[in-house]
């Protein structure tokens, strides 16, 4: 597996680009879009928080790789995605991160996001198997993830700290290599036909 470096990736009006503190006011009003660190189950940062969030992820390199996604048409900043728990020795790595601002969700940008990121992660990394993973009360970001083909593997309990102080059960998923082509077809025909995320 090859390591990760900084690249932007362009797919169906959407961009990803290297999360950088520039991004940070986009970054917040995307955030501020349904106030969604307002919700117990993700890690959305709260608006006074952006500018350390951004810095906590550029720090985290190259274990984690931070991208703003970007509209492409109107230059704003719609959520970000990364890599993370990058595992070059056995070409393992997950996507995960991942919030978009409410008006974006179960929109094309969720698909158009995972098809640049997996092609990239199995075609050009060389990964063997990416995960993913989410709150066991998340069901949204479950059915998502499911949506997209991956497998779960199960559910590892009292895994990580919530905001709210709670300890959450984390439902961990995955996709092969030897999976990707299948995925990647159903993928774009989703994107093709205009299906949701």
């Amino acid at each position: 597996m090859e390591n990760i470096a900084p690249l932007t990736m362009e797919l169906n009006g959407v961009r990803l680009e290297p999360l950088a503190p520039h991004h940070a006011d986009g970054l917040r009003a995307a955030a501020a879009d349904g106030e969604l660190w307002t919700l117990r189950v993700t890690s959305v940062p709260e608006p006074e928080e952006v500018e350390s969030y951004i810095a906590r992820a550029i720090e985290m390199r190259p274990s984690r790789f931070a991208y703003a996604v970007i509209d492409i048409a109107s230059g704003a900043v719609m959520g970000t995605t990364s890599y993370h728990d990058v595992m070059p020795a056995i070409d393992r790595a997950e996507v995960g991160y991942t919030w978009y601002a409410k008006s974006r969700q179960r929109s094309h940008v969720n698909t158009s996001c995972k098809i640049m990121m997996l092609t990239h992660a199995f075609e050009t990394l060389g990964c063997a198997l990416v995960g993913l993973r989410t709150d066991n009360y998340n069901h949204a970001s479950q059915a998502a993830i499911e949506r997209l083909g991956a497998k779960r593997d199960g559910v590892l309990r009292h895994h990580a700290l919530r905001r709210d102080g709670t300890v959450r059960d984390t439902v961990m998923y995955s996709m092969t290599r030897g999976e990707w082509p299948e995925i990647k077809a159903h993928l774009w025909y989703k994107l093709e036909t205009g299906a949701k995320r």
